[in-house]
């Protein structure tokens, strides 16, 4: 057995568990560990590792859906009068991307009016250059309970 495969394995273990924790950014409740309880306004903001996940947030909290590939569609609301769209939504490409490479985000900010519950959902039908993305890739959604 080579000796440096396990110090190779080790480091990308480490590098990957790094990645995980950059899924969910901001104050307020994560996206993969929801608060118990009455959370307090914030702002949270999370991206593909939220998807099918349930957030709980308190009126006043701002949430952002920040997309990485320039393929998804602005995130919209089911439920505008609980999570409304706040400002215009950004599409921005990476200046080192090729074109039509999808490389960049998409951002899509909501702010959370009134208690109720609200699926914020975005749509993509190509998961890379000239790849159509598979039915179970087209749509990212995540559940926004809000709490008075």
């Amino acid at each position: 057995m080579n000796p440096r495969r396990p110090a190779a394995a080790l480091a990308l273990t480490a590098a990957l568990l790094a990645l995980t924790g950059c899924a969910s950014t901001g104050t307020g409740p994560s996206a993969t560990a929801p608060a118990q309880g009455t959370p307090s306004p914030g702002a949270v903001t999370v991206d593909e590792h939220a998807d099918h996940t349930t957030l709980k947030v308190a009126v006043g909290t701002t949430v952002t859906l920040a997309l990485h590939t320039t393929y998804w569609s602005a995130a919209t609301s089911s439920a505008p009068d609980v999570a409304a769209p706040s400002g215009t939504p950004a599409t921005v490409p990476s200046p080192s991307c090729r074109p039509g490479g999808g490389c960049g985000t998409v951002t899509t900010t909501f702010a959370a009016h009134a208690p109720g519950t609200a699926r914020l959902t975005a749509t993509r039908t190509i998961c890379g250059e000239a790849r159509a993305c598979p039915p179970d890739q087209r749509t990212y959604e995540v559940t926004v309970e809000v709490t008075g």
